[in-house]
């Protein structure tokens, strides 16, 4: 059977889970903020375990960015506290954040996270949702790759300035090739409106248009980007 993914888009699926800090309401107990809800295999996992850390050391990047995050994995909620105990004691690190414990697979199932590469063990799946509980953005990586945390802070920033300046982000925004850190204006609807835009944006042609962005949340997003790439 194949399996249904919540598409881009649509409202995230109302559900109750349990959480490593009680039960939750989704989207419900999210509203007004951004939501990153993350899947991983399986506890006591090394890349797991990498993950874990590195979106708790950038806990407060998301946090500046109304952004909450929300783990999960088919794992007892009793095998989720003695993992983050274990990564606080040996690593040095808290995990601030709950995580959804899905022993049943159920979660799993209606958001698509398991694939034809496990059965019992989930992909590393990424859901971003928006303040008014609309999902913005679907990633999935293989279980043996782990996920590049500054990459998703410098996609919800660029999806938050975008929202901000009615836009389209280009490519590798905020260092895009053609366009530097300015964003794409959308396309025009009718030939009236063609016909105008290229009276007031700098454009390539008319379906080719940008303009000024946002040069604060660029900096910021270069920021991510820096850290990525280890400078």
């Amino acid at each position: 059977m194949p399996i249904q993914i919540p598409a881009i888009g649509e409202k995230f699926p109302e559900m109750t889970v349990v959480t490593t800090h009680g039960v939750k309401k989704l989207p419900d107990d999210y509203s007004g903020k951004w939501l990153v809800l993350f899947s991983h295999p399986a506890d006591f996992t090394p890349v797991c375990t990498t993950e874990f850390y590195a979106f708790a050391k950038r806990y407060e990047d998301f946090k500046k960015l109304n952004v909450e995050l929300l783990g999960h994995s088919v794992d007892s909620v009793f095998s989720h506290i003695k993992w983050v105990e274990w990564i606080e004691k040996n690593l040095g690190m808290k995990i601030p954040f709950p995580i959804i414990a899905d022993p049943g697979a159920e979660v799993a199932k209606k958001l698509g996270f398991l694939h034809a590469q496990s059965a019992t063990h989930t992909v590393r799946a990424v859901f971003v949702v928006d303040p008014n509980g609309v999902i913005r953005a679907v990633l999935y990586y293989p279980q043996e790759l782990g996920r590049n945390i500054d990459e998703l802070l410098r996609a919800i920033v660029a999806m938050q300035v975008g929202d901000k300046l009615k836009a389209a982000m280009p490519a590798n925004w905020p260092n895009n090739e053609l366009v530097g850190d300015r964003v794409i204006v959308p396309p025009a609807r009718t030939v009236d409106e063609a016909a105008e835009r290229v009276k007031h944006y700098t454009c390539y042609d008319w379906w080719l248009c940008h303009k000024e962005g946002s040069p604060a949340d660029a900096e910021l997003a270069r920021s991510f980007l820096k850290r990525a790439a280890g400078v």
